[in-house]
């Protein structure tokens, strides 16, 4: 019961961060292993026609959320999207487990995914003006790389997203301040210098 709540946590806080990610990880870890055995009505994501839609769906917010200013509105259309791949994500792995509820997981998962969205839509903005937008695509690579690592860990080591968890947050969070303060080394390169 613990790894799944784990993986169910792991797959829900990505979905905050990306839609799509987390769902296409979770689609073809039951596809390709026995890490994750998904039940019916989940398993449609692994079916050929799942597949080709979360191929086709996930450019667009991979694409739309490096380009500065756009990723504002793509964090506006997805402000409903992500909370609800969060609760699936959370469902999906708790129908594996009998001592679960699927709706309680589900609710849990809604919880996790919006308060990740809404975060990283409020840093976003303040990295967008102190940036002038160079920071976006630097924060965005960054969440795409967490994204990948805890959804990973949660199909296949749950018990990993014990230390994945945290630190993915704490460099995030870390990531956040330094580059709406303006503190980050990485954007200093490529703003001018200032004259004497």
């Amino acid at each position: 019961m613990i790894a799944t709540l784990l993986a169910g946590a792991g797959f829900s806080l990505s979905s905050g961060l990306n839609a799509y990610l987390p769902l296409l990880i979770l689609a073809l870890a039951d596809r390709m292993g026995s890490a994750v055995d998904l039940e019916s009505p989940y398993d449609w994501i692994s079916s050929a026609g799942g597949l080709i839609i979360l191929l086709l769906v996930l450019p667009i917010e991979l694409i739309g959320d490096k380009i500065p200013r756009f990723d504002r509105y793509n964090d506006l259309l997805h402000s409903g999207l992500r909370p609800v791949a969060g609760a699936f994500c959370f469902m999906a792995i708790a129908s594996q487990d009998d001592y679960l509820n699927v709706w309680a997981a589900g609710a849990l998962g809604l919880a996790l995914a919006l308060a990740t969205h809404l975060w990283k839509m409020h840093s976003r903005i303040a990295i967008t003006t102190a940036t002038a937008g160079l920071g976006n695509p630097i924060v965005s690579m960054l969440e795409d790389g967490i994204v990948i690592v805890v959804a990973i860990c949660s199909a296949f080591v749950p018990i990993a997203n014990l230390v994945t968890v945290p630190l993915g947050l704490a460099t995030l969070r870390r990531s956040y301040r330094r580059m709406a303060t303006g503190e980050s080394r990485v954007i200093r390169i490529f703003q001018p210098k200032p004259r004497a």
